[in-house]
């Protein structure tokens, strides 16, 4: 199974070593054909704690490391 890798915006660091990270895609309505903004939000791992509210940010399907944490952080693109 490949690892699957998205960007996205991180929207809070209040957990320790934990970043909620935020995801939009811009998808076609199936009947109406209008364009929708859909986001999606992921609880993703943050071994050193670096990440701010703000910061654009890649993260990386992996295990599962607790409960809801499934991804992890590969790289910060943009720092805020």
């Amino acid at each position: 199974m490949s690892k699957k890798q998205t960007t996205g915006t991180v929207i809070s660091n209040k957990m320790h070593k934990t970043i909620t990270v935020a995801v939009k895609n811009k998808i076609q309505h199936k009947k109406y054909k209008k364009i929708v903004t859909k986001t999606n939000k992921y609880y993703a791992h943050d071994e050193f704690n670096i990440c701010n509210i703000g910061d654009i940010v890649k993260i990386e399907s992996h295990r599962p490391l607790s409960k809801k944490k499934r991804w992890i952080l590969i790289e910060k693109i943009l720092e805020k």
